[in-house]
């Protein structure tokens, strides 16, 4: 990774829970590129939790409440950023949720309110945090989303939140066109499967994470750090033409038709 890429520019991580977080691994990856980072937190322990990974690595980043299903909290959580800063450079919105039943069961079966809820959370709050964001990009700025290769197909057990991905990447897709005059860039990373505590309530989650190692081109499943090294690159001015784009990192097994066919 090259050090000093961000050096001088300041982002908010949103979406911490624990150190196997896709969102921690972004902001080490930032905070190694030489990015000052807020961080927010949902609740008291997850409070305690971030709280812990900053101290122990972070000690200088600020962390703050914010509920993302929430337009007041959001609002009040980036009026604390403008307390650090008054030009933001970059957003990572790593937020998504589910109710765990509807990960292991047929989406047929998703009920009404646990699909707005679904939506709501995984793909209305990237609107929501977005329009608060952009005040504090006067010079431009990027923000950067989580997305899944469910979003685009069927993978078992992932149900309602694959097509919550599906929204939250199309809500990228306009997101980008409405704050492209104002220099905002807004791209997703659709990351393989990891071992993170979202993934833990998707049933069969570990074969999928096999099944990618089997069958992705480079015959290996992905980590932390390769997404947050794609971060990196999506909120830096390396990619500063690059928007609307869903950036795969799944050691290239999106693009497989099929498993793998034994030789005859």
């Amino acid at each position: 990774m090259a050090g000093g890429i961000l050096q001088g520019k300041t982002g908010v991580v949103l979406g911490v829970a624990n150190e196997r977080s896709i969102a921690w691994a972004c902001a080490l990856a930032c905070a190694g590129a030489g990015a000052r980072l807020v961080f927010n937190y949902l609740g008291e322990p997850l409070e305690k939790r971030v709280k812990r990974l900053l101290s122990e690595n972070l000690p200088d980043a600020p962390a703050y409440p914010c509920n993302v299903s929430s337009d007041a909290d959001i609002a009040e959580f980036f009026g604390k950023v403008r307390s650090h800063t008054d030009q933001l450079d970059f957003v990572i919105h790593s937020v998504a949720y589910a109710d765990r039943e509807d990960l292991q069961r047929d989406f047929v079966g998703t009920s009404r309110a646990n699909f707005a809820m679904a939506m709501d959370i995984s793909a209305y709050s990237l609107v929501a945090v977005a329009r608060e964001a952009a005040e504090l990009m006067p010079a431009g700025g990027s923000i950067v989303t989580m997305t899944y290769f469910g979003s685009e197909k069927v993978v078992p057990n992932y149900n309602v939140m694959g097509v919550a991905k599906a929204a939250l990447e199309a809500s990228a897709r306009y997101l980008a066109s409405d704050l492209g005059p104002r220099a905002i860039r807004v791209n997703c990373i659709s990351a393989g499967p990891l071992r993170t505590l979202s993934a833990s309530a998707i049933a069969g989650a570990r074969a999928i994470g096999r099944f990618v190692e089997k069958v992705s081109p480079m015959r290996r499943n992905i980590d932390g750090g390769d997404v947050g090294n794609a971060a990196v690159y999506l909120v830096s001015d390396w990619a500063s033409a690059v928007t609307g784009e869903v950036l795969h990192v799944d050691a290239g097994c999106n693009i497989m038709g099929m498993g793998l066919v034994e030789k005859e």
